[in-house]
């Protein structure tokens, strides 16, 4: 069958498989945006810090998801746990880095004002500081989810959730009548997720970040 029949016969499983993708990334991009906020908002203020947490988060990086993933299942073994650890630990370093920009970027002088008029440290942060650092932590998070789309596709591998299982079995299937449908489906599903997400965060943009801060 051409790629049209296929999608018509298989649109049900190709929508839970794209769900379950989207829903992937979407707790772990929570999971880093959280950790990695936390990570900045403590070392942003000492060069030293800021600069292991960035080397640490990049190190990361550097190792091939499928390697991480192959090293992660003798410890949490197969389907989603290893996949969730993968994903947030690829997404640390775009959220850590550009929120550690964004906290230095803030002005001292209202930052000092705060401060005069008797405001604490927690209080700045949550009330000054961070809303001021959010246009770049927002970037960071679309950057590290637009590549947390393509990396849950190897969580396949570890029998994890989403469209990199089509990829792989119709990568593994090759010759045979649906592989390269398979592998279609699964790559435009995976894009069109991309796509969806990164509107969706512009849309977030408009809505949180004034409009004096965005010009």
């Amino acid at each position: 069958m051409n790629f049209w029949e296929y999608l018509g016969a298989r649109w049900q499983q190709l929508l839970v498989d794209a769900y379950q993708h989207a829903s992937a990334v979407f707790q772990a991009m929570v999971i880093a945006t959280v950790i990695g906020v936390l990570i900045a908002v403590v070392a942003y203020r000492r060069e030293w810090a800021a600069n292991l947490a960035t080397v640490t988060t990049s190190s990361i990086l550097t190792i091939p998801s499928l390697a991480l993933i192959g090293l992660l299942i003798p410890v949490v073994g197969l389907g989603v746990a290893p996949t969730m650890i993968a994903l947030v630990l690829y997404g640390l370093l775009p959220i850590v880095r550009n929120a550690i920009v964004g906290l230095r970027g803030v002005d001292p002088n209202l930052v000092d004002a705060a401060t005069g008029i008797g405001m604490s440290r927690l209080a700045r942060l949550v009330r000054i500081e961070l809303p001021l650092a959010w246009p770049p932590i927002l970037t960071g998070i679309r950057v590290a989810t637009q590549m947390l789309m393509g990396i849950a596709a190897i969580a396949a591998f570890a029998s994890g959730p989403g469209l990199g299982t089509l990829i792989f079995r119709g990568i593994s299937a090759l010759g045979s009548v649906n592989a390269l449908n398979q592998v279609l489906a699964g790559t435009l599903g995976i894009v069109i997720l991309a796509l969806l997400f990164d509107a969706a965060y512009v849309l977030i943009g408009r809505l949180t970040i004034s409009r004096g801060i965005r010009v």
